[in-house]
């Protein structure tokens, strides 16, 4: 039958280039006489029984759903293949080896039936396609060639939608016959001649025009084991490119597919073929996979470790032992990092501001105080993780680029990596040695977890609901313990504000600290098995894919109070100075982020609610970093200017003195320029040094509010 097969493609080829020329008479008869000996009537009773097989399957199995989706005028019906196997084998193991013929000959069952609607073109997809047939892209060789296949991976760009032609209509002006010729290749074919004998211009009639858009499929990162991944082409075409189906294939979403390998030809520059051929996928079916939900592949066992941590009653210190177990001390850090890895609970309100779950954090320290070591870790223990460090980095890198598409022609999105670890883990180290213009990309992806991109006439926003996990040094390389931390961050005010917890890792010369810590780290050396960690890798990988996916705890009247008690005696613990100016302790983003931390510590507890002491272990994270990072050093207050806008409320208290007294000198002077000698002596009575009065001062220069005319003098602008 396969001989037959092929015998019948090289006849229906020279029928096709014949017929296009107009050329049907000595050779066409010829052909017909070659068909009938060489068994080609077999072969049509072949097809004719493909045809019949089709009928009787969807007449039995899908016959209610054609009626719908031809009432509703849709154009396809999605076929399981798992039925067909049981159905039918023979036709099945055809349409492995050629799917496109056997697909052509199961739409022509679908025009047979008796449909409310006459159709001229419907497609039939196929989903569940057996695991022999799945392959990763590294693996695609020629032997795949149109062959049915099934991949999986993340979508890295994504083409607009542009009609294609599939055939064209010609007439012959000469003698006015109709020449079909089908467009198979890149080029647009026109016929060369008329079976007439003209040769020349022919006129269009008609053409036949598809929907098309191309995809570029990159391999799955969890599938390989370090080694760079392998992009190949996909190409849809009619109801794949769709509104509702294009949502699911957007740029960073994971997506599973079916269709067969086609070679593509390559023109040289000079004009010529090429001997080599790209390779693309012409797409049959397509589906979205659910990444986060990983807990369906968990087994019952799985449960059982799941429900056993969960019951402990300090799984958060427990779980913080085995997170990171060869790395010395750092225990509030990777208390945070279990809460971190957790997550809050997403909400969307009814007027449609949604509050993220998505806790971000930095760490600020010297180095080789294992920073990097923990984020490596943490890329090994969290859901769908990208690791990727800010010197290599870009802004576009990150986020989204809008690329150009050799495929089809146009621009194209090229997802970036916030956008593929979407409802998973972005691990950014060396933050700081990222330039400014890159770090500006990561505002709006931090809170409001969209990218919007308005580049190359493409106007798109993409889904980032990501947690952010970031690492960073100080601004000279390592902390200076006589000056605050909060001026050692050498990170925009704007971007450190959106950070739920900062904390500072210090390496300072401690003999007792230094001794434990040589000592855990030459034993690990000589016996590197020697710390193992009681809860394995994949088990903490599952549980915390469990507790993101499945535990929604709800805020209890106890943990609200208490957060609320907390939060209002911060905000009125400041102290006002002479100007009455308070200092501003803490702002709602760390009430928000009291929140999210205090529902991650119920959902380490496998716990419905969320009770006081969650609450307690949220408000103890939350006040370590502030007093770790937002302290002024002159009033001993926690100031959250300190580390939001870098003027705190003492400056600011400084400044509204400054003007005050500039006033005053103006009035009782009556002139408008004023030596720098009186305000230094009128600003000893309100206790300000004179090297606060001419920080004041240059502080207004450079805002513009005040000027100097000539030398010791200044005046409002």
């Amino acid at each position: 039958m396969k001989q037959q097969i092929s015998l019948l493609k090289i006849l229906k080829n020279c029928w096709i280039k014949n017929n296009c020329c107009g050329t049907y008479k000595p050779l066409n008869y010829f052909l017909l006489f070659l068909l009938s000996q060489s068994g080609g009537v077999l072969f049509y009773m072949e097809v004719d029984e493909q045809i019949k097989v089709f009928r009787e399957f969807i007449e039995q199995n899908y016959y209610p759903q054609l009626l719908e989706a031809v009432r509703k005028g849709q154009t396809y019906l999605v076929l399981d293949f798992s039925l067909l196997i049981k159905f039918n084998t023979e036709i099945c193991e055809e349409l492995l080896e050629q799917p496109e013929e056997l697909l052509k000959a199961g739409e022509r069952a679908v025009k047979e039936f008796d449909l409310p609607k006459k159709i001229s073109k419907f497609n039939l997809r196929l989903k569940n396609i057996p695991e022999s047939q799945k392959i990763i892209v590294s693996e695609i060789r020629s032997k795949h060639l149109n062959k049915l296949i099934a991949l999986e991976g993340i979508v890295r760009q994504k083409s607009d939608v542009r009609p294609h032609i599939t055939a064209a209509k010609f007439e012959c002006p000469s003698c006015g016959n109709i020449l079909n010729v089908l467009q198979l290749d890149k080029k647009y074919k026109e016929p060369s001649r008329c079976g007439c004998g003209r040769k020349g211009k022919f006129k269009e009639i008609s053409k036949e025009l598809v929907d098309g858009q191309g995809l570029v499929l990159e391999e799955a990162p969890d599938e390989l084991d370090g080694s760079q991944p392998k992009r190949i082409n996909v190409f849809l075409k009619d109801d794949l490119v769709s509104p509702l189906t294009e949502r699911k294939s957007s740029p960073g979403s994971r997506v599973k597919l079916c269709g067969w390998l086609v070679e593509v030809p390559v023109t040289l520059r000079s004009g010529g073929q090429s001997v080599k051929y790209d390779l693309i996928i012409e797409c049959n079916y397509i589906e979205p996979v659910q990444e986060d939900l990983e807990d369906s592949k968990m087994s019952e066992e799985d449960l059982e470790q799941i429900k056993e941590i969960g019951k402990n009653p300090n799984a958060i210190h427990l779980l913080a032992q085995n997170i990171a177990p060869s790395i010395y001390g750092h225990d509030k850090v990777k208390e945070a990092l279990v809460l971190q890895l957790a997550g809050g609970c997403r909400k969307v309100r009814p007027d449609g501001v949604v509050t993220r779950g998505d806790m971000h954090m930095l760490l600020i320290g010297d180095p080789g105080s294992g920073k990097s070591q923990l984020l490596k870790r943490m890329t090994k223990v969290a859901p769908k993780a990208r690791f990727t460090s800010g010197k290599g980095a870009t802004g576009a890198g990150l986020t989204a680029a809008v690329v150009k598409d050799e495929f089809l022609g146009g621009w194209s999105l090229e997802a970036g990596t916030l956008v593929l670890a979407n409802r998973g883990f972005a691990v950014i180290d060396e933050l700081d040695k990222m330039t400014k213009e890159d770090r500006s990309a990561l505002h709006e992806a931090l809170e409001q977890q969209t990218i919007s991109i308005a580049k190359a006439n493409i106007q798109a926003t993409l889904r980032c609901e990501t947690t952010v996990l970031a690492a960073a040094n100080p601004k000279f390389g390592r902390f200076d313990p006589y000056d605050l931390i909060a001026n050692q961050i050498n990170l925009p005010p704007t971007l450190i504000n959106r950070f739920d917890l900062i904390f500072p890792i210090k390496d300072m010369p401690n003999r007792e600290k230094d001794e434990q810590t040589a000592s855990f780290i030459l034993s690990l050396h000589k016996d590197p098995k020697k710390v193992i960690s009681e809860i394995s890798t994949e088990v903490l990988k599952k549980y915390f894919s469990y507790l993101r996916s499945k535990v929604n705890p709800k805020m209890t009247d106890g943990a609200i109070e208490e957060l609320k008690e907390y939060y209002i005696s911060m905000r009125n613990s400041g102290m006002a100075d002479e100007a009455g100016i308070k200092s501003v302790p803490i702002t709602a983003r760390q009430l928000e982020a009291l929140v999210r931390l205090s529902e991650a510590a119920a959902k380490v507890r496998l716990s419905k609610t969320v009770t006081k002491k969650d609450a307690q272990k949220a408000i103890e994270l939350v006040d370590y970093c502030l007093n770790q990072i937002a302290k002024d050093k002159d009033t001993g207050q926690i100031d959250i200017d300190r580390i939001g806008s870098r003027i705190t409320a003492t400056q600011r208290s400084g400044i509204s003195i400054i003007k005050d007294i500039i006033n005053t000198l103006e009035e009782q002077t009556g002139t408008k320029m004023i030596p720098i000698e009186e305000i230094h002596e009128a600003a000893k009575e309100k206790n300000l040094s004179k090297d606060d009065v001419d920080g004041v001062l240059e502080k207004l220069r450079r805002s513009g509010d005040i000027f100097e005319p000539k030398r010791g003098v200044v005046q409002r602008l």
